[in-house]
């Protein structure tokens, strides 16, 4: 059997369609068939269960595909030693990063990061943290940047930062004369919040688990841009929590409602993450050396209390 073949192998297994996946190969689909059939005379069992929809593993199937998953894996390490012996920092890097994140931390070190590393093709998606991690797990990612920690056994952490809460109150609201706030000042009913799916929203849901509740609020309402939810705290309609990176971008005017909780400081781990079998780990180290080079001195938060990006229930 050849490295291909389980590479076929790996693609049906993923998307439970030969001919989808002979698509994401770039080869015809009777190739792909033929390929894998190959593997299945060889062995003498059925890797698939063809009379399915969608086609599913044999119980045997499952146990070569995740074998497989370590040869094709194994078998890519070769070029990264290759690569790392000449100094050779280069070829396509795929990145996800979460919404919350990308629109402040990107513009900060992309164009560092190219300038150093122009033989790196740098992909760049914008995914949740649900999305990163099928997708790191499945070999469409190589790296990612989220918040963490995430207690997920085959991702590995690199922290690059720590990124405290800012509260956003206007005025006339009854805090909005307080220096610092307090995690018991808050009333979950009245934060405007992101959308489900989005880690910072699950971070301030668990951040607010113990605090009051009123019950009356009026409307509810669930963005997917934090300058929706500014604007609506701007009308009086509640108050919101921002990333720190995020607030330095405020208008002048805008900075005013801003408030630092007391220390320790409720704040996000943003890390890179990876899988562990680390393939193109000399790309992730330089990407890590950049981005640390560029925050060094804009965001040096010590006194801080990571709260988890984890949906608590």
């Amino acid at each position: 059997m050849t490295i291909t073949q389980l590479q076929y192998v790996l693609a049906v297994a993923e998307y439970k369609n030969f001919t989808l996946a002979a698509e994401k190969c770039f080869v015809t689909q009777p190739t792909l068939s033929m390929q894998i059939q190959k593997i299945e005379e060889e062995l003498g069992i059925q890797i698939f269960d063809r009379s399915k929809k969608p086609i599913q593993l044999t119980d045997i199937g499952q146990k070569i595909v995740a074998q497989a998953k370590n040869i094709v894996n194994e078998a890519d390490r070769i070029q990264d030693i290759v690569d790392l012996q000449k100094g050779f920092i280069g070829g396509e890097f795929r990145l996800g990063i979460i919404p919350t994140i990308m629109p402040t931390l990107l513009p900060m070190f992309l164009n560092n990061f190219i300038k150093k590393y122009p033989k790196v093709k740098l992909i760049i998606e914008e995914l949740n943290t649900a999305e990163i991690i099928i997708k790191l797990k499945n070999g469409h990612l190589d790296a990612a940047i989220a918040a963490t920690p995430l207690e997920d056994e085959k991702i590995k952490e690199i922290v690059l930062y720590y990124e405290p809460f800012m509260v956003y109150i206007p005025e006339g609201h009854s805090n909005f004369e307080k220096k610092e706030i307090e995690i018991d000042d808050l009333n979950i009913d009245e934060i405007l919040l992101l959308q489900d799916g989005h880690c910072f929203r699950d971070g301030i849901l668990n951040l607010c688990k113990n605090t009051s509740q009123n019950g009356d609020n009026k409307f509810q309402i669930e963005s997917g841009s934090f300058e929706t939810l500014i604007k609506l705290a701007n009308e009086g309609l509640g108050i919101t929590l921002l990333p720190y990176l995020h607030s330095l971008d405020l208008k002048e005017s805008d900075k005013l409602k801003l408030k630092h909780f007391v220390e320790p400081k409720p704040a996000r781990e943003v890390s890179l993450i990876f899988p562990k079998n680390e393939l193109k780990i000399h790309i992730i180290d330089a990407l890590r050396q950049t981005i640390s080079g560029v925050l060094r001195g804009a965001i040096a938060f010590q006194n801080v209390e990571i709260i988890s990006p984890i949906q608590k229930k």
